[in-house]
């Protein structure tokens, strides 16, 4: 069982002509229940700035305007995520095997990025030996 996990929230967009990543937030969750907790809790921030409900008294009349019918529903997708129960057993199943979690949306200009990943399995891949391209055997430099 993997008892720390790393969780991370990155935007991804083009500057200048390069793809750029804005980090929207790390945590180190101390347990498994908490790394799914923040990751929901982040996908539920960046849906509520993407997409606030209309009325709400700090947004100016007129300063929210229906998108194209066409354009990715990145806040409703983010929603749909945070409220399935089925993909989050998931997530907690790979996580608790000690693999990558990835959850992605995108709109017309920018990547929404979860990332969560076990501590425990990330000191493990870092210790264990590389094989380098002469085919030899590198271990891990200590440092």
């Amino acid at each position: 069982m993997h008892d720390e996990f790393l969780c991370h929230v990155t935007a991804y967009g083009i500057c200048g002509g390069q793809r750029v990543g804005v980090p929207l937030g790390t945590y180190r969750a101390p347990t498994l229940p908490l790394a799914l907790w923040w990751l929901r809790d982040r996908a539920a921030w960046i849906a509520e700035r993407l997409d606030p409900r209309p009325g709400l008294p700090h947004l100016p009349e007129g300063a929210l305007v229906p998108v194209a019918g066409d354009t990715p529903d990145v806040p409703a997708l983010l929603r749909s995520w945070c409220a399935d129960v089925d993909r989050q057993s998931g997530a907690a199943e790979e996580l608790a095997d000690g693999r990558l979690v990835r959850i992605t949306a995108h709109d017309d200009t920018t990547e929404y990025e979860l990332l969560a990943e076990s501590v425990d399995a990330l000191r493990m891949a870092r210790a264990a030996p590389r094989v380098t391209s002469s085919g030899r055997t590198a271990l891990p430099v200590a440092g």
